[in-house]
C-alpha cells in the first residue's frame, strides 16, 4: 500500500505472552502512537505542495519524540555495533534518522480521508509495551500496524513497528544491514542508509 514505508521481505513474530490491561486513562505508550498518527495525518494532508523536504520538516520533530532512534540504529545493527567507533557510531545513528524521516515523508504524500485507529488495550511484552493500530483507507483497505515501545528516560518511545502485526522492521532491517556492514564497513552503511534516504526523495 502506497501510504505505508515498510517494504515487507522479510516475517518475524513476537513469542506469545500475556496481555494485560492497562489502568484508567490514556497509557503513555498510546499516547506515543497517537502523536505519531496525528504528525502523519497532519503530513498526509500537506500533500505534494508541500513536497518531500517540506513534509520532511514537519515529521522530523514528531519522529525524534516518537522514536528512540539510537537504540533502533543499534538494534538494527545487533552484535558487530560494539565493533564502531563512536565517531562512526554516531554518523550510523544520524544517517538511520534521515532514511526515517525520508521514508516517512515520501510515503505518507497525500490525504483522500484516511485516519488511524488505536485499539484501547496495551500488551505488554517484558518491560516493552505493545501498541495496536489500524491504517483505515477509504478505498475499503485497513492495515495492522502494532508498535513496540519501550520506557527510555521516563517516556515510552517507538523501538519496533510491525506491519500487519507480523513483520518486524527491525528483522529486516539487520538482514539488510548485516551485509553492507559486513563488506564495507561503517562509512559503506552510512552511504547505503543515504541511499535509501536519497530514493525516498528525503
Amino acid at each position: 500500500m502506497r501510504h505505508l514505508f515498510i517494504v515487507a521481505t522479510l516475517a518475524a513474530t513476537f513469542c506469545t505472552s500475556a496481555s494485560g490491561a492497562q489502568a484508567q486513562g490514556v497509557d503513555p505508550a498510546q499516547s506515543t502512537v497517537k502523536a505519531l498518527d496525528d504528525g502523519l495525518i497532519t503530513i498526509m494532508k500537506a500533500g505534494k505542495a508541500a513536497g518531500t523536504k517540506g513534509r520532511a520538516a514537519t515529521i522530523g520533530p514528531v519522529i525524534d519524540r516518537a522514536y528512540d532512534l539510537a537504540l533502533m540504529t543499534r538494534l538494527s545493527i545487533g552484535s558487530s555495533w560494539t565493533t564502531i567507533k563512536p565517531a562512526d557510531q554516531a554518523a550510523v545513528t544520524a544517517a538511520f534518522r534521515r532514511m526515517t524521516i525520508g521514508q516517512y515523508a515520501n510515503n505518507f504524500k497525500d490525504f483522500s480521508g484516511q485516519s488511524f485507529t488505536i485499539e484501547p488495550k496495551v500488551e505488554v511484552r517484558g518491560g516493552d509495551r505493545l501498541v495496536r493500530t489500524t491504517l483505515n483507507d477509504p478505498k475499503g483497505e485497513k492495515v495492522s500496524i502494532s508498535y513496540r515501545l519501550r520506557n527510555s528516560g521516563g517516556a515510552w518511545k517507538i523501538i519496533d513497528v510491525f506491519y500487519r502485526n507480523a513483520i518486524s522492521q527491525l528483522a529486516i532491517r539487520r538482514s539488510d544491514f548485516a551485509g553492507v556492514l559486513q563488506s564495507g564497513g561503517a562509512k559503506a552503511l552510512v552511504d547505503h542508509l543515504d541511499a535509501l534516504s536519497a530514493k525516498s526523495g528525503g
